[in-house]
């Protein structure tokens, strides 16, 4: 139930192992919302033992690491990646994943739901996000929270070199580069700041971030019109399980979390590839689903939890300087260790 990333990666993977796969999709064709997602090494092994890493190869941007900045210019940590990041545009994910299942596999403008139930199957994988309608009805006690962060994201058509982030008082600014020159950007507003939807994106964003470092001016003065996806920030509570009788979760219907830290996209794949792997390996479909559920469950609610800090630590932080003070020793300390 879901033809995004967690989606078509459990489609790929079990289709690879024998399974047949149906896919049902609410909207007529791939989403295109979004703009580009980290991919950290362990994700991209996935994408490797999935089959589409080389595909990706040629979009795929890798960065060493990245920095932190304050919002006069200067910095306050460098970050150094265990591995190389590669930044690729979501859209080439979604498309490489689908590329090789079977036609027919997804099903488009396919609403499932009370009044037109799934084709019987041993597994129903609920892959349908963070505001899923497969976990309202298979664990109707799941809640998800607030995290009172609004995001912004787009991409403008100027080059930028390499990647960081700007931290100021309620928001945050980050930039990276985007295949063909441009900049893949996103601002993290605490709600409180964000303004309505009634209001222009575009207008509020050159409002909230007028005086900070011309790296944030030059970029926020390119974006088009019209070109600002904006949406409210939410993440899960914890579940005991991601596991209801023959229905299971992956990806942000299973562990919705904040994007500080990049890793939604990554965890959404190695759900698909340990799915598939748990239900091949094990000899009834209840053992596969109650391994899928003990390998990724608390490893994935950890990340969330991880996130949610991040996001706390940096967009609803209203003592920056002692956070930032905190972030120059800390990156003071690596730098003599390294």
């Amino acid at each position: 139930m879901g033809a995004g990333i967690g989606g078509l990666a459990t489609a790929r993977a079990l289709g690879a192992a024998g399974w047949e796969v149906t896919v049902l999709e609410r909207e007529p064709f791939l989403s295109t919302a979004g703009t580009q997602i980290g991919i950290w090494p362990s994700a991209w092994r996935t994408l490797q033992e999935l089959g589409v890493a080389e595909r990706l190869s040629s979009v795929a941007i890798g960065l060493p690491g990245g920095e932190l900045l304050h919002p006069d210019g200067h910095v306050l940590v460098r970050i150094a990646a265990r591995g190389t990041l590669r930044l690729v545009p979501r859209m080439e994910l979604l498309e490489a994943l689908l590329g090789g299942l079977p036609e027919g596999t997804v099903r488009w403008s396919n609403r499932a739901g009370p009044s037109s139930p799934p084709p019987p199957a041993d597994v129903v994988v609920g892959a349908d996000g963070v505001h899923s309608a497969v976990r309202a009805a298979a664990f109707p006690r799941a809640r998800l929270r607030d995290t009172g962060v609004v995001a912004f994201r787009g991409v403008a058509p100027v080059p930028v070199d390499g990647a960081s982030e700007t931290w100021g008082r309620g928001l945050i600014f980050g930039t990276g580069p985007f295949p063909g020159g441009g900049t893949n950007w996103y601002a993290g507003v605490a709600v409180e700041l964000a303004g309505t939807r009634n209001e222009d994106a575009l207008a509020v964003l050159r409002r909230l971030y007028a005086g900070w470092h011309p790296g944030v001016q030059r970029v926020l003065d390119a974006v088009p019109e019209g070109g600002v996806d904006r949406r409210r920030i939410e993440q899960s509570a914890p579940l005991s399980s991601f596991v209801s009788a023959n229905t299971v979760l992956v990806g942000d219907a299973a562990h919705a979390m904040a994007p500080h830290l990049g890793r939604g996209g990554c965890e959404a794949v190695a759900d698909g590839l340990i799915l598939a792997e748990s239900l091949v390996r094990a000899p009834t479909v209840a053992e596969g689903l109650a391994r899928y559920d003990h390998v990724r469950r608390r490893p994935s609610l950890r990340i969330v939890r991880a996130s949610a800090l991040v996001s706390r630590i940096s967009n609803r932080s209203w003592r920056p300087g002692a956070r930032d003070g905190l972030l120059t020793a800390i990156g003071s300390v690596a730098h003599r260790l390294s």
